[in-house]
């Protein structure tokens, strides 16, 4: 099993990604970290990641999924609206592949509007709440939903709960 790993080219939350590593690591998944920019990614606490490949050659053909990371940068470069990540998770999702979202990047899933009719994980803050809305998805206020291939989680503190369910769904666990 391999997925990619998407971060914003700055400001992720690093705590998320060491966390998806760690669990990545301990249950043989194999994984790519994948960011639209070319030279090292920094995170909001400082932790610097170089992506060994661009988003844009992200292909559900080479991965069984993608997570979406989570931060300050996600807004910032207001990557829920960069068409070319929309199209990734909508070839992620016609093909059956996984999809997780944590927190305010569940925007982007939102907006490639892949989630009509599925329960989605709310984040607290508004603009999320009015996309998940505006794009049919059904509102939950659990800490993860899963939605066949698409899973969301609320938020990134107290992750490894989170993180253990998915990688339960995913059939790792």
């Amino acid at each position: 099993m391999k997925f990619a790993i998407f971060i914003a080219p700055k400001d992720f939350r690093d705590e998320t990604v060491a966390m998806l590593k760690t669990f990545f690591d301990k249950w043989g998944i194999q994984y790519s970290i994948a960011s639209y920019a070319n030279k090292e990614c920094v995170g909001y606490h400082g932790a610097i990641y170089k992506p060994d490949l661009n988003a844009a050659r992200i292909s559900p053909m080479d991965f069984d999924g993608i997570v979406l990371v989570d931060g300050k940068g996600f807004d910032d470069y207001r990557l829920f609206e960069y068409r070319p990540l929309l199209d990734t998770i909508t070839l992620f999702n016609e093909r059956g592949k996984y999809i997780g979202a944590i927190s305010n990047s569940i925007k982007a899933v939102a907006r490639a509007n892949v989630i009509k009719d599925k329960k989605v994980s709310m984040p607290q803050d508004e603009e999320t709440k009015r996309l998940i809305m505006l794009f049919h998805g059904i509102p939950s206020e659990e800490n993860i939903e899963v939605a066949k291939n698409i899973i969301t989680i609320r938020a990134s503190s107290g992750l490894e709960i989170p993180l253990g369910e998915m990688l339960k769904h995913i059939g790792v666990m």
